[in-house]
């Protein structure tokens, strides 16, 4: 308060008295320049005393800082201001409503400044606060007056506003006066009855009811002449009963001040004792407490270095471990008790994670002797139907037809080696490199099954699955397949179709297989969407298909649903996101036509079932590895990891041996053109008519597929006819 009040104070009533002065000095009343530079030099030294003294960081409010800033940044356009006033630029009213908003500031300042702790302080600075709007209220009033000048007029605005002025004014003195102490009552009284302050109502009355309207705004009667003389003189005794109030208010506060230093004291001194009560007592619970936590300690580092150790060295070898050889709480209900039997407790949880994570590991052992029981069989079905290939058949057409079944168990054996990586943690390889269309990637979905030639697909929408997620796609729905096909009786047909949805691309798989209830159904869903523990594959190793399709939906993103379908055997659904889908047209390669007339397709691997072609096998410097001279050469499967071309739907055609690059050797056997062709297709056909082609790339290559799996099917049929 004496730092910030007193100079905020002493700028208020220099800038009360320099607006009066400013207006009648641009209104054209009788005031001289040196009274015009005597108001200004005093609000000066109010304005560098305020601004040296103030700081707003010591005030406890946001508020109060904010509001004392903004008066010292008001501040800063003052002396542009005198120059207008100087130059009579402008308008005399904004010059006197600048100096009411800072004055208008300085008051609010006060009220920021009435938040503290004490109800007594609080009155006294609310009272002060209504004495000082009093006070500006009535020295807005003479501001008003000076600027109605010698001719007595003012604009109607400003008319309305000293009238406004005269009703706030005695409404403040009238409230005030109630909430002021005994004595600055009546010192308020007698200013308020004294002969000025009777002028100035008279004065009031007179321009309130004899003023006169015209054109150009409100004359004021003769009366006004008085107000300067009376104004003069209540103004000053309006001025020392603030001064005296806000002082009064100061010594208040220091005497409040001290009586809250004798009360700190106390405080402390009371506090001090009360301390060393508590130290008293702390030391005497300290001893109690480090006794028992001793004998904690020692527990703890027994149970720590001999008890665990030992019972982890047999969880390890397999054996069973009792909770007698474990802590057990003792229900002690005191802090250190409490602590004992926590650690109990945690002893516990610890013991049970070591051995759930034992049964986990005999678990993963479990699964991974299954997955390579499953894999060495097919690769021993694989060697043997080789051997069996070249010990009976020899140069036997027959040939194509079994390395198309060895093909297939080579695929299964393959799978079965990414379902391991898979459940392992690991990432199967992708080595496409391009988008696929999603009837491609159908057909190549069920190539990975043994029974594709059961598998019907059907692609309703034209779209492309990107590069990164076509193997990992590819294989979910290959195990969905090789699930559906299993269980399926072997007449039974499996459908696998996809369409786009609101949330991606949806794929559905149904099968004619058993009915399974709602209950194994729930939890075979469960399978799909939560990574088990080893030990629960351990238990479900001859059934791992579910886990590696839920293993790869979450890699993926997507969803997988098990139901019952619609022909009571069930219904595989998956979402796939559509963060994986690009436009068909963008990832689709358009496969180009044969620049020389092809042979008819030979009964080989179908593009469609996802078989990479057959190579020869080239010959090397190793006797091992090289074949028998004069047995026909087996072909061999490209490895996985190269990159084939996406969207070449073209039948390959075989290599042939009898072009005497390796002498001796015998030449597969080749198909006679329009020999094994069924009836309807040996008929002449019908004259197309002339016009473009509407089909796209995309709708060819798809006829092509089928005509090349319909022809094979009538090979084979008629092979076995003849055989």
């Amino acid at each position: 308060g004496r730092q910030t009040g007193v100079p905020l104070y002493r700028l208020m009533t220099t800038l009360q008295s320099e607006r009066a002065v400013t207006a009648a000095w641009w209104s054209g009343m009788p005031v001289s320049s040196a009274e015009l530079r005597d108001r200004r030099a005093d609000t000066d030294r109010a304005v560098a005393v305020f601004l040296k003294s103030s700081d707003a960081d010591q005030l406890h409010s946001d508020r109060a800082k904010d509001r004392l800033r903004d008066v010292a940044r008001r501040l800063a356009d003052l002396g542009a201001l005198r120059e207008r006033a100087n130059a009579r630029h402008g308008s005399p009213d904004d010059a006197v409503d600048y100096y009411t908003d800072v004055i208008g500031g300085t008051i609010r300042c006060f009220g920021d400044f009435n938040h503290v702790d004490d109800g007594g302080l609080t009155q006294e600075a609310t009272s002060l606060v209504a004495l000082f709007s009093a006070a500006e209220v009535v020295a807005r009033e003479d501001a008003i007056l000076a600027l109605s000048g010698p001719s007595g007029k003012l604009t109607s605005a400003r008319f309305r506003e000293f009238v406004e002025a005269v009703g706030a004014s005695d409404y403040l003195y009238d409230t005030v006066a109630l909430d002021l102490p005994l004595d600055d009552q009546d010192a308020l009284q007698r200013i308020l009855t004294s002969n000025a302050w009777q002028t100035k109502s008279r004065i009031e009355n007179a321009i309130v009811s004899e003023h006169r309207d015209v054109s150009s705004g409100v004359v004021l009667p003769p009366d006004v002449r008085d107000w300067r003389a009376a104004y003069g003189t209540f103004s000053g005794q309006l001025d020392t009963l603030d001064e005296s109030e806000l002082k009064e208010l100061l010594a208040h506060a220091d005497e409040r001040a001290a009586q809250l230093e004798d009360q700190v004291v106390l405080l402390v001194a009371a506090s001090g004792a009360a301390l060393l009560l508590v130290v008293a007592v702390v030391a005497f619970t300290t001893r109690t407490v480090l006794r028992r936590l001793r004998s904690l300690h020692d527990r703890t580092v027994a149970v720590a270095e001999e008890t665990l150790p030992d019972v982890l060295d047999r969880l390890q070898r397999g054996e069973a471990v009792g909770s007698d050889a474990l802590p057990r709480p003792e229900g002690e209900q005191d802090e250190v008790g409490r602590i004992s039997d926590a650690f109990a407790r945690v002893v516990a949880v610890s013991v049970e994670g070591h051995r759930k994570l034992a049964d986990e590991r005999q678990g993963f052992s479990v699964f991974a002797s299954g997955i390579a029981a499953r894999t060495g069989n097919l690769v021993s079905r694989q060697l043997a139907l080789t051997e069996h290939i070249q010990d009976t058949y020899g140069q036997d057409e027959a040939l194509l037809a079994d390395l198309m079944r060895s093909d297939q168990l080579t695929v299964g054996m393959r799978r079965q080696i990414e379902n391991l990586l898979i459940l392992a943690g690991g990432e199967i390889s992708d080595p496409h490199m391009e988008p696929m269309r999603i009837a491609d990637l159908l057909r190549e979905a069920a190539a990975e099954v043994e029974d594709f030639r059961r598998i019907d697909r059907h692609a309703m929408d034209e779209t492309s699955v990107e590069a990164g997620v076509i193997s990992q796609l590819s294989h979910l729905l290959a195990e969905l397949l090789d699930n559906a096909t299993r269980f399926s009786p072997p007449t039974a047909r499996v459908a696998i179709r996809s369409e786009l949805v609101g949330d991606g691309l949806c794929i559905e798989i149904e099968d004619r297989g058993p009915r399974v209830t709602a209950e194994r159904y729930e939890e075979m869903n469960g399978r799909l969407h939560s990574a088990p523990p080893y030990s629960e594959l351990a238990s479900n190793a001859h059934r791992l298909g579910l886990f590696v399709v839920g293993h790869l939906a979450d890699q993926l993103g997507a969803t997988v649903t098990l139901r019952r379908s619609a022909f009571g055997g069930t219904s595989a659904v998956v979402i796939v996101p559509s963060e994986h889908l690009v436009p068909a047209r963008e990832g689709t390669a358009v496969p180009e036509p044969a620049k020389e007339p092809a042979p008819v397709p030979r009964p080989a691997q179908p593009t469609e079932e996802r078989r990479p072609k057959l190579v020869a096998r080239q010959q090397t410097g190793d006797p091992a590895g090289d074949p028998a001279p004069g047995a026909p050469e087996l072909p061999r499967r490209p490895r996985k990891e190269r990159v084939r071309q996406a969207g070449n739907t073209a039948p390959e055609t075989p290599p042939r041996s009898g072009s005497g690059d390796v002498p001796g050797r015998p030449a597969l056997p080749e198909r006679v053109p329009q020999t094994h062709i069924a009836q309807r297709l040996r008929e002449p056909r019908a004259d197309e008519p002339v016009g473009r082609d509407a089909a796209t790339p995309e709708e060819v290559a798809d006829a092509w597929a089928d005509y090349e799996d319909s022809t094979r099917q009538v090979e084979l049929e008629l092979r076995g006819d003849q055989s």
